[in-house]
C-alpha cells in the first residue's frame, strides 16, 4: 500500500486544520477535498498539499471525473459528518481506496437516549453512518478504522470548551445546574489527530472502532473552574435550580453564539460521560494530555 498519498475529507474543519499541520511533518502528500475552493499560503503545506472541490451539483458522484486527472489515493481520513460519507463511496472507489480512518463521536452513545429529539437524531445519524461505512468497507475489501472522541477542544476553535470560555469572558460568571457533578473527559484536538494518524498507518488497528478520551476525569464543575483559571479569572459559579436554568437557557438562545443551547445539554451536567481509551492506548499508542495542559 502506498502510504505517501493521503486523501482528506473535511480538511477545512477545526480538526482538519490540525491534521494538515501534523501530516505536513510526515513524508506524505495530501489531497484535501472541500465544497469551496481554498487558498494555500506559500509557507503553509504548499509543497505537500493540493485541494480539490467536491461537486455539490453532481447528481451522481461517479459522474465527476475524479480518477481521470489524478493518481490513485489509497489512504483516506474523513473528518466530516460520518453520516454524509456514504454519498462519497463512489468517489473513494474511483480513487482506488484501500484504507479509511473516519471520525465519529461518543455522542452516538451519550445522546441515544436523550429527551431532545434533535440529539436523538444526531446519535442515530452517527450510528447509521458508522454501520454504513462498515458494511461498504467489508463489501469492497477496504480496511477501516473509526475514531470516537469525547468532547474535543483546543485553540479556542471548538464548540464546547471555547463556548464556556466565551461566556465567562463576556459575563464574568458561569451558571451550573445544581451541583454539576457529572464527569467529563475533554480530549485535545492534537491528541485526536495523533490517534487518526496512528490508525492511518498502523498494521495493528484494522476494522475496529476506538474511543479516544481525555486523560482526566473531571466533574463538570471542576472542568469549568479550570477554564476560569486558564483565562486568568477566579471561578465564579452560580448553581441554579432546573426552573431558573430553563429560563436562563431560553434567554441565552437569543444570542447567536448560544443559539444551539438546550435544556437537555444542561441536564447532562449531572450525568457521567466518561469512556475508557485503553484499547486505543494499546493499538494506537494513544497518550492524551491532561485537561488544558497545553497552550492550545
Amino acid at each position: 500500500m502506498d502510504k505517501r498519498q493521503v486523501g482528506i475529507i473535511g480538511a477545512t474543519s477545526f480538526v482538519g486544520e490540525c491534521l494538515l499541520d501534523r501530516l505536513a511533518g510526515l513524508d506524505v502528500e495530501m489531497t484535501a477535498f472541500s465544497r469551496k475552493p481554498q487558498k494555500i499560503t506559500p509557507d503553509r503545506h504548499a509543497s505537500k498539499l493540493s485541494w480539490r472541490v467536491l461537486d455539490e451539483n453532481a447528481a451522481d458522484p461517479v459522474a465527476t471525473p475524479y480518477s481521470v486527472e489524478t493518481r490513485a489515493i489509497e489512504n483516506w481520513v474523513s473528518l466530516g459528518p460520518i453520516w454524509v460519507l456514504p454519498a462519497l463511496f463512489p468517489m473513494l472507489e474511483a480513487y482506488g481506496i484501500r484504507r479509511i480512518v473516519a471520525l465519529s463521536s461518543t455522542s452516538r452513545f451519550t445522546k441515544k437516549t436523550s429527551r431532545d429529539a434533535s440529539e436523538q437524531a444526531l446519535a442515530e445519524h452517527l450510528i447509521s453512518g458508522e454501520e454504513s461505512l462498515k458494511a461498504w468497507a467489508e463489501k469492497q475489501g477496504v480496511e477501516w478504522v473509526i475514531i470516537q472522541p469525547t468532547m474535543i477542544y483546543g485553540y479556542g476553535k471548538d464548540r464546547n470548551i471555547a463556548r464556556i470560555a466565551h461566556f465567562i469572558e463576556r459575563f464574568g460568571f458561569f451558571p451550573l445546574l445544581g451541583k454539576a457533578t457529572g464527569k467529563r473527559q475533554p480530549v485535545h484536538v492534537e491528541d485526536v489527530v495523533d490517534a487518526c494518524c496512528s490508525a492511518l498507518f498502523s498494521e495493528r488497528a484494522l476494522n475496529r472502532a476506538y474511543v479516544v478520551s481525555g486523560k482526566e476525569r473531571l466533574t463538570y464543575r471542576a472542568m469549568v473552574e479550570r477554564i476560569f483559571l486558564s483565562i486568568g479569572k477566579p471561578p465564579v459559579l452560580l448553581s441554579l435550580p432546573l426552573g431558573v436554568f430553563q429560563y436562563a437557557v431560553m434567554c441565552l438562545r437569543v444570542l447567536p453564539r448560544f443559539k444551539s443551547l438546550t435544556v437537555e445539554m444542561a441536564s447532562r451536567m449531572n450525568q457521567d460521560m466518561v469512556f475508557d481509551h485503553e484499547e486505543a492506548a494499546q493499538d494506537l499508542g494513544f497518550k492524551p494530555r491532561g485537561f488544558l495542559d497545553s497552550k492550545g
